[in-house]
């Protein structure tokens, strides 16, 4: 009776689909990572000591340096000439003044326009055209029959809808990804040859309130000097009364958008209006730097492919005399990054180190636009075309309004360059962790335009196939009140656990992961 369990065990482990042996080996390891180290790093790092964890700043670099005791702790040698941090170089821009002037008429930063980092113009000039909403698709096209170039072009926010409520775009009542995101537009106009684009913010005041503190803090760019850099086409949002006056009056624009809605064609125009805008700013040189923690693969011949993890330790500082946290954005991912790099440690010294390497890596300047994670793909310490994969990190210790319980995560890109990192990703979680996997944010219509903004997307910009792990966002996403007593440490440990089980499986498989998607990253 016993043998023919067995062989009746041993048929099913082979034959039904979706049946996956666990690998008992990797499962020893992954529970080493527990609720409770995470907690301990957290209450550390999450509290107020580290001020913060801003880019650049000394809660930052207190928070780099508890980085590299642990890793030293661990036993791991630093692989940048015997160090763990990887400098790079940072300026910030702080706008003193900014004038916008449209006739007889001059409006000043932040009361009437504002703006984002990016750009390096302090002076602007040209004539101005009325391009719709600035969309430019299959279906629906604002820049049909007029030309933009060295022009100041000027758009309404969202995108076009029918009269009945149909998108122009999609031909849909839901919204496209043009409503979504603001950089979708910009690269149009500059695709065009625009030399600045404006938006009507319809709500300005209310959204000025909530983004204070970034305009009129400094913002943070990479230092180039001795380097080029793509520079983006200068944007700026403007209050309602201001977007008239460019076009020629409210009449224009409320009469542009009801033909637009009966007639469901463009109605784009120059106008006769010219508009210059003028910047002034304070700038500042200073350095940050990420944490890499190198555990060398133990086969000789492919050791020399990397698997990479990655959550940024910055956060966004002290506002107003208040400290700002960051428990779950991202300390959740970084001490799960801390844990998992324990357990490929303690596998390597009991014998069962990965086949291939694994570079497990925080990075700062994600909040300040991805920084850290653009400067390290631009000087990589292990060769790109090297590098396997990214498993990425960043905000897995919550729950946000779409879930009635904790077991799930987002993933966002597993199957943006390559459907094998996918299938293994799924397997993986079937076979170990169980979550629900959601990809409502995986979609390329969904307007959050997720998979754009955290740090694996500096490596899929670069061909690396990646995986962005995310929990939602919440009621305490960067505020004060993200701090490290509301984090669920035993739903975090279960995605970190799906992390270092996934990428154990990738750095012990024979071949390397096939990158066999084609993807258009705008």
């Amino acid at each position: 009776m016993m043998n023919k369990l067995v062989i009746i065990v041993l048929f099913l482990s082979f034959s039904v689909p979706g049946f996956c042996q666990k690998d008992t080996v990797a499962l020893r390891y992954s529970e080493t990572i527990t609720a409770d180290e995470l907690r301990q790093h957290l209450m550390i790092l999450a509290s107020d000591k580290f001020e913060g964890r801003e880019t650049g700043m000394a809660g930052q670099k207190a928070a780099s340096d508890y980085i590299v005791d642990y890793f030293k702790g661990l036993g791991v040698a630093g692989c940048i000439d015997g160090s763990y941090q990887q400098e790079f170089p940072l300026r910030t821009e702080k706008t003193v003044s900014a004038e916008m002037t449209v006739g007889d008429k001059n409006y000043s930063f932040y009361e009437d326009f504002y703006f984002f980092p990016g750009f390096n113009q302090t002076e602007l000039k040209g004539s101005v055209v009325f391009a719709g909403y600035g969309v430019e698709s299959e279906y629906y096209n604002d820049y049909a029959g007029i030309s933009v170039k060295d022009k100041i072009v000027v758009v309404l926010n969202g995108e076009p809808f029918s009269s009945d409520g149909l998108s122009l775009v999609t031909n849909e009542k839901s919204p496209s990804e043009w409503s979504g995101d603001w950089r979708i537009k910009r690269d149009a106009a500059e695709r065009l040859g625009a030399r600045a684009l404006v938006i009507l913010n319809n709500d300005y005041d209310q959204y000025v309130g909530r983004i204070k503190y970034f305009l009129t803090n400094p913002g943070m760019k990479l230092d180039m000097e001795r380097e080029e850099r793509s520079e983006v086409l200068p944007t700026f949002f403007v209050r309602p009364e201001v977007l008239d006056k460019l076009v020629g009056g409210k009449k224009v624009r409320e009469k542009m958008i009801k033909s637009i809605r009966k007639k469901r064609v463009p109605k784009s125009k120059l106008t006769k209006n010219e508009a210059s805008i003028s910047v002034k700013r304070d700038e500042n040189k200073f350095v940050s730097d990420n944490v890499l923690c190198f555990i060398e693969g133990s086969d000789p011949i492919i050791k020399h492919e990397v698997v990479v993890i990655t959550a940024h330790y910055d956060h966004v500082g002290i506002i107003d005399g208040e400290i700002y946290n960051g428990a779950d954005d991202d300390g959740s991912g970084t001490v799960s990054v801390l844990e998992i790099a324990q357990a490929f440690k303690k596998a390597k010294d009991e014998g069962h180190g990965p086949r291939r390497s694994v570079l497990l890596m925080l990075v700062s300047g994600e909040e300040k636009g991805l920084l850290g994670s653009e400067w390290y793909t631009m000087h990589p310490v292990f060769p790109l075309e090297s590098t396997v994969v990214d498993l990425n990190i960043d905000m897995i210790g919550r729950v946000d309004p779409e879930h009635a319980d904790s077991n799930y995560v987002y993933l966002i890109g597993s199957d943006k360059l390559s459907t094998e990192l996918h299938e293994i990703s799924e397997k993986t979680n079937a076979t170990y962790t169980n979550l629900e996997l959601d990809y409502t944010y995986n979609d390329p219509k969904d307007p959050n335009r997720y998979y754009y903004r955290s740090d694996h997307y500096n490596f899929a910009k670069n061909n690396i196939p990646c995986i962005f792990y995310f929990s939602g966002v919440h009621e305490d996403y960067h505020k004060p009140t993200d701090t490290p007593d509301k984090i669920m440490y035993d739903k975090t440990a279960t995605i970190a656990r799906l992390v270092f089980l996934t990428a154990w499986d990738i750095a012990n498989r024979d071949g390397k992961l096939v990158v066999n998607v084609q993807n258009d990253f705008k």
